[in-house]
C-alpha cells in the first residue's frame, strides 16, 4: 500500500456519503459519516485513508486528523486471534480479483482490544482493479455484557435447580428402597418436601420462561377488567393466613378508581413480587396505597384532570435501599441482601409492567424503608370498542 494524502480527490468525495434512499424517500439528503453508529474507515485505491469517522476515532483511540493520509494498515494494524496481521493475510489491493470483501469476525488492536470488522472491496467492474476498501469497525463490549448475561443467567439455574432436584432426587430414592421403614408421619414429611422443591422448581423454570419473553419482546399480555383493590386484599388475606400479624398491612384506596384492563395472572405476580420483598426484606408496617392518576409520570395527578391511569405503591418501614444500588435494582441478579431469591424478581415485575405500557419506580419512603411504585394506563381495550 502506498501513502495517499488527506487532500486528494477521493478524500473530499468521502467525507459525506449519499444516503440510501428507499422508495418512499424524497429528502435526497445525504447522511455524514460522524452520524453512523458504527466505526467507518475508508481507504483509496492507493491504500490510504480519506475517510474515518467518530465512531472509528472512539473505538481505536486514533484520532481523526492523525488517520487521514495514512496507510490502511498504519491506522488498523489488526491481528487475528493467532497473531497474525489480518492486511497482510487478505491483501486486499493485490489478492484474487473476484474477492468482494471480508465477513465480520473478531480482531484485536494494539494492546489486545477485541473488535468486530467487516470488509468490502470496490471495484469499478467485477475482477477489475480495488478502487476502495471500505471498513466497519464496532465495538465487541455490548455483545461482552450480553455473553457474560447469558452466562450468569445459566450459571444461577444450574445453582439454583441443583438443591430441590438433589433434594427430590434423595427422598424418592429413600422412599422407595425403604418404604416399609418409615412411619407414616416420616412419609408425609418426605413427600411434603418433595412437593415444595417441585413447586421450587416449576418457579424457576416459569421465570426462565417470563425472561426469554420480556427480552425476545414477545410477553403476551392478556387484558380483562381487573379489580385491583381486590387483588391486593386477596395478597394480604393470603399473608395473614400463613401467619403475619394482620397489623403488619395498611391498604388505603382511594375511590373512586378508573376501570383497569390488564392481564389478571400477571398483575399477581407483580404484586407478589413486590409485596414479599416488603415482608421479607423490609421491617414494620407494609403500606400499600392504591391511587387513581393522570398520566404515568410518577403516578401523580392533578384535581380536576381525568384518570387515565392507577398507581399501586407498596412501601415498608426497613433500611430501605441505598441510594447507589437503586439504579441496578430492575437488572438481572440485583438482590437486596442474601436472604435468598434469584435476583430475577424484579426485572420481570418490569418487563410485565412495561409489556402493559406502564412504569416502575423505586425511591425511599416516607417512613425510610423501600417504595416501589408501578403505574397502569387505565381504558377499554381497542378491540372491545
Amino acid at each position: 500500500m502506498s501513502v495517499g494524502t488527506s487532500g486528494t480527490p477521493g478524500a473530499q468525495d468521502a467525507r459525506r456519503l449519499p444516503a440510501p434512499r428507499g422508495a418512499g424517500d424524497t429528502s435526497g439528503g445525504v447522511v455524514a459519516p460522524d452520524e453512523l453508529p458504527d466505526g467507518l474507515v475508508i481507504a483509496d485505491e492507493h491504500g490510504s485513508v480519506v475517510c474515518f469517522n467518530a465512531a472509528a476515532a472512539r473505538i481505536t483511540a486514533v484520532p481523526a486528523d492523525r488517520a487521514l493520509g495514512r496507510p490502511l494498515e498504519a491506522v488498523l494494524p489488526l491481528e487475528d486471534l493467532e497473531g497474525r496481521r489480518w492486511w497482510q493475510l487478505t491483501d486486499p489491493y493485490g489478492g484474487l480479483a473476484i474477492r468482494t470483501g471480508q465477513p465480520e469476525r473478531n480482531l484485536l488492536l494494539p494492546g489486545g482490544r477485541e473488535v468486530l470488522v467487516s470488509a468490502r472491496y470496490v471495484r469499478d467492474r467485477p475482477t477489475g482493479e480495488v478502487r476502495r476498501v471500505v471498513v466497519s469497525l464496532r465495538d465487541t463490549e455490548a455483545r461482552r455484557r450480553t455473553e457474560r448475561s447469558h452466562a450468569e443467567l445459566i450459571a444461577t439455574v444450574a445453582h439454583e435447580l441443583r438443591s430441590p432436584l438433589t433434594s427430590v432426587k434423595g427422598f424418592t430414592a429413600t422412599l422407595l428402597a425403604k418404604w416399609e421403614r418409615f412411619t407414616d408421619d416420616q412419609k408425609r414429611l418426605m413427600l411434603e418436601t418433595v412437593d415444595a422443591d417441585a413447586d421450587r422448581v416449576t418457579r424457576l423454570i416459569a421465570e426462565l420462561l417470563d425472561i426469554s419473553r420480556i427480552d425476545s419482546g414477545r410477553l403476551e399480555v392478556r387484558r380483562q377488567l381487573v379489580d385491583i383493590a381486590a387483588a391486593v386484599s386477596r395478597h394480604v388475606q393470603a399473608y395473614v393466613a400463613a401467619g403475619q400479624p394482620a397489623d403488619r398491612f395498611l391498604v388505603r384506596t382511594e375511590q373512586p378508581l378508573p376501570e383497569l384492563w390488564a392481564d389478571p395472572d400477571k398483575i399477581d405476580q407483580v404484586l407478589s413480587n413486590l409485596i414479599e420483598n416488603a415482608v421479607r426484606h423490609g421491617e414494620g408496617t407494609v403500606t400499600i396505597d392504591i391511587t387513581p392518576a393522570a398520566s404515568l409520570r410518577e403516578g401523580e395527578h392533578a384535581a380536576g384532570t381525568e384518570h387515565t391511569a392507577t398507581s399501586v405503591t407498596v412501601s415498608d418501614e426497613g433500611p430501605g435501599i441505598p441510594e447507589e444500588s437503586m439504579s441496578r435494582v430492575f437488572t438481572r441478579f440485583w438482590r437486596g441482601s442474601k436472604r435468598g431469591g434469584t435476583g430475577l424478581g424484579l426485572y420481570i415485575v418490569k418487563g410485565i409492567v412495561e409489556a402493559h405500557g406502564g412504569t416502575i419506580t423505586v425511591g425511599r419512603a416516607p417512613g425510610g424503608g423501600a417504595q416501589f411504585r408501578f403505574t397502569l394506563p387505565v381504558g377499554t381495550p381497542a378491540h372491545l370498542l
